[in-house]
């Protein structure tokens, strides 16, 4: 009797809360951003150790203002709701702003509301961060993991983008400031604008391989929350956007895949860079102008004056037609002209 008291003696010693926590702590399992979540931790923001760090809870209205005060060594101040969820715009603005980047944020949306584009209010936030890297694309087996711009933000998403600014070097942010100094959009027709008005409707929507929808859909068995490949953006505000007027324009566009539509315009009418217009789909491929349409590998529409929108890496973003778009870009097509509603140039 004696050995087995001190056996369960043993056993309620190894089942305290302390045991059973750490227990759970080393049994939990790693995050996809444990080396993120590492270097946020080790700066003293977030939690005291990776081990307590909840990656798959939602950030907080508080903890974000802990957050940006880490980052800029400022006050939290007050906030009004600190248990208030962070949705992933409220995140990009507040990370932003930390870094002084609003004079960029108002040339972007200055710039595409010159051009009369009706865009919704992130568009400039948007345009910064993702110009800024701190949005990731997960593997296609975790597209359930992407997130919409209204959905509210998790921690490991929050560290990932914390950690990347927390490797900047300097030259980032001037980076972006320069781009947005020459953000300025050239003047559009009216079948331009409105597909141009529908192409900035997604600005930070994710990247979600085979998708095609800003709802929630599965394209390959993944359930995700909604969002779009390179072709499947296009294909979103080409072929599946109802226009008034302009049904042949859903006809324009035939295949899915960025091969497919590259390669079913005739050589003869490919587009050259030199002779690029607002709204036409661009096509990029390894050998440049050289190259086939099987080997075209992305796909974007052109805004105008050097910038494109398009679904990659960092979901739907603004990005510059220059260093590897630049060198890369094959050709172009006009499906406006194609469908009859602009003049063929």
């Amino acid at each position: 009797m004696s050995r087995l008291l001190t056996i369960l003696g043993c056993c309620a010693l190894l089942a305290t809360p302390s045991a059973l926590a750490g227990a759970k702590h080393s049994q939990a399992p790693v995050s996809w951003a444990q080396p993120e979540i590492r270097a946020v931790v080790q700066h003293g923001l977030m939690a005291r150790s990776v081990a307590v760090f909840r990656p798959d809870d939602t950030l907080t209205q508080g903890e974000l203002a802990s957050v940006v005060a880490g980052l800029t060594k400022h006050s939290a101040g007050t906030v009004a709701d600190p248990s208030a969820p962070v949705t992933v715009t409220q995140l990009d603005a507040r990370l932003v702003r930390a870094l002084d980047l609003q004079d960029a944020v108002a040339a972007f949306n200055a710039g595409a509301q010159a051009a009369g584009l009706a865009t919704p209010s992130r568009f400039g936030t948007e345009t910064v961060a993702r110009l800024l890297g701190l949005r990731t694309d997960h593997p296609a087996s975790k597209d359930d993991l992407e997130l919409l711009p209204s959905d509210p933000v998790t921690r490991a998403e929050t560290a990932y983008s914390v950690a990347r600014i927390l490797r900047f070097s300097g030259w980032e942010t001037k980076s972006v400031e320069d781009a947005a100094a020459t953000f300025t959009l050239p003047s559009l027709g009216a079948w331009q604008t409105k597909v141009l008005n529908t192409a900035v409707r997604f600005i930070g929507f994710p990247y979600v391989w085979g998708g095609t929808s800003e709802k929630q859909e599965a394209p390959f068995g993944v359930q995700a929350h909604g969002g779009f490949d390179c072709s499947g953006f296009v294909w979103r505000v080409y072929k599946l956007q109802a226009y008034p007027g302009g049904a042949a324009l859903a006809s324009t566009l035939k295949g899915r895949t960025t091969y497919q539509m590259s390669g079913e315009v005739p050589a003869a009418k490919r587009i050259g860079f030199a002779k690029l217009a607002p709204g036409d789909v661009l096509f990029f491929g390894p050998s440049g102008p050289r190259s086939k349409p099987a080997s075209i590998g992305h796909t974007g529409i052109y805004l105008g004056n050097g910038w494109l929108i398009h679904s990659s890496g960092q979901g739907v973003a603004v990005t510059p037609l220059t260093g590897w778009y630049r060198s890369e870009f094959a050709w172009a097509r006009r499906p406006l002209a194609e469908a009859g509603l602009i003049a063929a140039r």
